[in-house]
């Protein structure tokens, strides 16, 4: 492929076979049950017409591919330094992608695209509703050439992007790599609500699509309820429930190992490579001075072990039709030690931060959250065992989960904390997984401050700091000396405003 950017230029020709696999899998997806009813329900002679949609399928997705082969094509105008990308088969759409607002750079190379042997490359940039571009097919060597010049703002000719595409590797040493035996221990440790809600999506997809079969095939499902009703005893019980607690944990396992699977992050100038991935090899390249919050996290069994969590988190991409700040970009490295964290802390934020002042809740801190979230729930339920009989047994579970929620709700006071130095703001909080969210006073795009009406008697507030990847709430704080601290950000804005 042509390194001279400043040359309008299409992807490889292999991107045709990454492109024709991806329609095929998207048009597989939408119509995968729709082929195994179809296939069950034919007769002998309509086999032939199966075959004959599928072969229509494949030829319709590569002739879609080849045609957008040929419309989709980029170009880096250095005058202006812009990244164009032209595309679209009917309707031509042209991107433009000014190189400051890119936010990061990923390289990643699937099996597919490993057994070619071409790269993908996405852009992310901030005020975009998500990805900006995808090439899905160019050799290693344009990949890294063009990352340069996306992330640094260079313009450099072919014969020198192509040295100096060669000194990057050499400089680029991992100054931090995950282990295996980390990553298992991650795995046992974390994430447990992300693989809860895998586990009851997949459940979910099954029972619908289970449901949709018993009617294609006009099965009685009274039977089929009242045979599982019968097997279900209470030692079938508890054995379902360790099976899926089994389950649950080879789930988290298996998604830590695949998506962090030899996860090491080198410097390389003024960005960070972090590369990580077990079947699909993913490189990303990210500017420190684009990370808006640095967060690590740790729980009893981490702290205990040694290591904890990380998260990068950069700028929102733009906002949803309702208004509400959308998910930005979130770079995470689990399996930190102490001694790696500061490393890297010092690299992305300059210098190991170091808590100031700490300021705490008032007692107050408690109150809406055990009305409304345990006193309100559970005097409505009791009302209702205490006048229909078929809820009465559940008593108990609704005691426990009064007694249990307490407890975490006091738990999460006792954790709610904001530390103030002059370089930095850091908001602890937290129940299991106690997190660490460091902010510099300049990415503070504004400050919010509300006070309950019954609460300035008691002179009682609360704080927002708003930032380009999201908020950070400190609730029922002193607002006399939150209100100072306002002041005394506003002031360090306006000193570097004017330094500028």
């Amino acid at each position: 492929m042509n390194n001279d950017f400043s040359k309008p230029q299409r992807e490889s020709a292999f991107g045709i076979i990454i492109m024709g696999a991806h329609t095929m899998l998207m048009i597989g997806k939408a119509s995968f049950f729709l082929f195994i009813i179809a296939f069950v329900k034919m007769s002998g002679t309509s086999f032939t017409y199966l075959i004959s949609g599928i072969s229509a399928i494949i030829i319709f997705s590569f002739i879609f591919a080849y045609l957008w082969y040929l419309k989709f094509t980029f170009f880096l105008d250095k005058e202006k330094q812009e990244f164009v990308v032209n595309k679209g088969i009917f309707n031509r759409d042209q991107v433009i992608i000014q190189l400051d607002k890119i936010q990061q750079v990923n390289i990643n190379q699937n099996i597919l695209q490993k057994i070619i042997g071409v790269y993908g490359l996405k852009i992310d940039t901030a005020g975009a509703h998500g990805e900006e571009v995808s090439i899905k097919a160019i050799d290693e060597t344009s990949a890294y050439n063009l990352k340069e010049h996306l992330l640094n703002n260079r313009t450099a000719t072919k014969a020198g992007s192509e040295i100096e595409s060669e000194n990057n590797k050499a400089e680029e040493v991992p100054f931090l790599r995950i282990s295996e035996w980390t990553l298992f221990k991650v795995g046992l440790t974390s994430n447990y609500g992300q693989s809860l809600t895998l586990l009851a999506a997949f459940f979910y997809t099954v029972i619908y699509e289970g449901r949709q079969l018993l009617d294609t095939f006009k099965i009685d499902k009274h039977e089929i309820q009242s045979t599982v009703t019968g097997m279900l005893t209470i030692v079938t019980a508890f054995i379902l429930i360790a099976c899926l607690l089994i389950v649950l944990l080879i789930i988290n396992l298996v998604r830590t190992f695949y998506k962090y699977f030899e996860l090491e992050i080198s410097a390389h100038k003024n960005t960070l490579v972090l590369s990580s991935g077990l079947i699909a090899k993913k490189n990303t390249l990210i500017s420190p001075n684009k990370v808006q919050i640095t967060k690590y996290s740790q729980n009893y069994f981490q702290k205990k072990m040694n290591m904890l969590n990380m998260s990068l988190r950069q700028a929102h991409f733009g906002q949803s039709k309702k208004g509400h700040e959308m998910q930005g970009n979130t770079l995470e490295i689990p399996g930190c030690n102490a001694g790696e964290r500061d490393e890297l802390l010092k690299m992305i934020l300059g210098k190991a931060p170091i808590k100031g002042k700490t300021f705490v809740p008032d007692w107050r801190f408690l109150n809406l959250p055990i009305f409304f979230k345990l006193i309100l729930p559970v005097s409505i339920f009791l009302l209702l065992a205490f006048n229909i009989p078929e809820v009465k047994p559940f008593i108990g579970i609704a005691i426990a989960y009064f007694v249990i929620g307490v407890l975490m709700i006091y738990i999460s006071y006792r954790w709610h904390r904001i530390s103030v130095s002059q370089d930095f703001i850091i908001k602890i909080s937290g129940i299991w997984d106690i997190s660490d969210e460091i902010v510099t006073p300049n990415k503070i795009q504004a400050i919010t401050t509300f006070q309950y009406p019954w609460h300035k008697g008691v002179d009682v507030g609360h704080l927002t700091l708003h930032t380009a990847a999201g908020q950070i709430h400190f609730k029922y704080g002193n607002y006399t000396e939150i209100k100072q601290l306002v002041n005394y950000w506003l002031y360090q804005v306006e000193i570097q405003d004017s330094v500028i």
